[in-house]
């Protein structure tokens, strides 16, 4: 199959085309084979229960994800839980970015450059990954794609007042989906300044960014007193630069080479626009700007994780989709036929290229645990009337997950539900309280993380768990399964029993 300039210079076919690609390379191997790991089980455990419960929890935990949650909770109670719908969400977000970068590419440099950089977005390896997650990374890079095309649009002489309110709202979604992606901000203002914007464009969108910033202000202030929820995240160390270096490397090539393309002098001269921006004024501040920013945050706290900042591999897209729109340039010199050739067997070849990468990411083993697994194993080995114990107590997602796959056993442990507590794991009971209720019991099933998976035993009360079942119990059972472990104990006989 060719690319028919003629049809390409229909805008609406260079969005369609990246989005309907996009959802076809999300709907693929949508369940992971039903399995779902810790994180989507928050997301999941979180959007079952009641509005009140939700805004209840947010108090002490997850504030920054209220909106999510609050969205999935109406998605899963008009539709029912299922994997489908926990990353649906996310699947048309990346394709609704993919449709948004297409234009932006199409309306800077041409038809080529902006599908390049649509099918592109879809294909890159972080994208695939979050593409088919069920949590609020690809939904905040939808925004930053759409307040960015808005943004363009607005240098290209097209801004009404409604053009600036759609702005901020867009970056006010964006923050209250994950306040990072105010980093955007930033981004925004080098394009603006790069492409020699008039004072007055500058002047609104200082007004919508302000709007924006002052709207997610109150869940930054608020997110503040629960940091010590990313204080799993790892100090800054040179080898985690290596990844954004590679990036940048990438993104300053797409900028240096795809200037001269042909397609992008034609669609300036066309617009006449005082500040039409070019790719690079648009894509290497998009890219650079979040991932340089996030360094610098994390030089103060411990912050840098690649998908707190999943929205700047938009800008990696559109600095590839202008190298692609060189590609063109250099063969139409030659053959205006072959050139139509281009694009397809660019993307085909890396379809090719990354097929082994893709099939891992849409495989269990890509996530760390499954919990649906481990629950499946529950249902296999139970018995009524088992106790049932987790460690560290976060591994309660299984039985928060999937509830009946723990029908007749007991929670002997928990002494204040995760929705009575507010929290996503509920309360336990001291140590001691523990400890009687493991004896009572002659048999316990144990829900924990498997060897490679698990982190030394925390904790008092996680550490009398252990010693109680290696001193009264013996293990008649374990089954290691995706991450996880399901082991069976029984109560040994008391020394001179008959």
């Amino acid at each position: 199959m060719t690319c028919d300039p003629r049809v390409l210079c229909r805008p609406l076919l260079v969005g369609l085309i990246p989005a309907v690609w996009t959802v076809a390379l999300g709907l693929w191997g949508l369940s992971r084979q039903n399995s779902v790991w810790r994180d989507e089980a928050a997301t999941w455990q979180v959007a079952r229960r009641s509005t009140g419960d939700i805004v209840g929890m947010l108090e002490h935990v997850d504030v920054v994800h209220s909106l999510y949650y609050l969205c999935m909770h109406g998605l899963f109670a008009g539709f029912g839980p299922s994997t489908t719908i926990l990353r649906l969400p996310s699947v048309l977000a990346i394709a609704a970015a993919a449709a948004c970068v297409a234009l932006i590419g199409h309306r800077l440099a041409g038809a080529y450059v902006g599908l390049g950089a649509g099918l592109v977005l879809g294909l890159l390896p972080a994208v695939q990954f979050y593409l088919q997650e069920g949590r609020p990374y690809a939904l905040v890079a939808a925004g930053s794609a759409v307040s960015t095309l808005l943004l363009v649009n607005a240098l290209r002489g097209r801004a009404r007042k409604r053009t600036w309110a759609a702005y901020a709202c867009a970056v006010l979604v964006c923050g209250w989906l994950n306040w990072l992606a105010l980093l955007i901000l930033p981004a925004h203002l080098i394009t603006l300044l790069w492409s020699r914007a008039p004072r007055g464009v500058l002047i609104r969108w200082a007004v919508a960014a302000g709007a924006a910033t002052a709207g997610v202000l109150p869940l930054i202030l608020f997110s503040l007193d629960q940091s010590g929820q990313v204080s799993w995240v790892p100090p800054l160390t040179w080898h985690m630069m290596i990844g954004p270096t590679i990036l940048l490397a990438i993104g300053g090539l797409g900028g240096l080479l795809g200037r001269r393309t042909g397609a992008g002098r034609g669609t300036a001269e066309r617009t006449g626009a005082a500040g039409s921006p070019s790719v690079a004024a648009v894509g290497l501040p998009l890219l650079a700007v979040p991932q340089l920013g996030l360094i610098g945050l994390s030089l103060v706290k411990p912050l840098f994780v690649d998908r707190y900042i999943l929205f700047s591999l938009l800008g990696l897209a559109l600095l590839i989709g202008a190298l692609i729109g060189r590609a063109v340039d250099e063969v139409a010199r030659r053959s205006r036929p072959a050139a139509r050739w281009v694009l397809p067997v660019l993307v085909a070849v890396a379809l090719v290229a990354l097929l082994p990468q893709s099939l891992a990411k849409r495989s269990p083993a890509s996530r760390v645990d499954d919990v649906l697994a481990a629950a499946e194993q529950t249902r296999r080995v139970k018995q009524d009337g088992d106790g049932v114990l987790f460690i560290p107590a976060a591994r309660r997602d299984t039985w928060l997950v999937t509830p009946d796959a723990f029908t007749g056993t007991r929670d002997i442990a928990l002494a204040e539900t995760p929705e009575r507590s507010g929290t996503l794991k509920g309360v336990e009971a001291s140590p001691s309280r523990v400890r009687s209720a493991m004896l009572s019991h002659r048999r316990i099933l144990l829900v924990t993380d498997a060897p490679g998976v698990a982190r030394p035993t925390r904790g008092l009360r996680d550490r009398t768990k252990t010693e109680v079942l290696d001193t009264h119990f013996t293990l008649v059972s374990d089954e290691r399964i995706r991450g996880r472990r399901v082991a069976v104990y029984e109560r040994l006989a008391p020394a001179g029993g008959g």
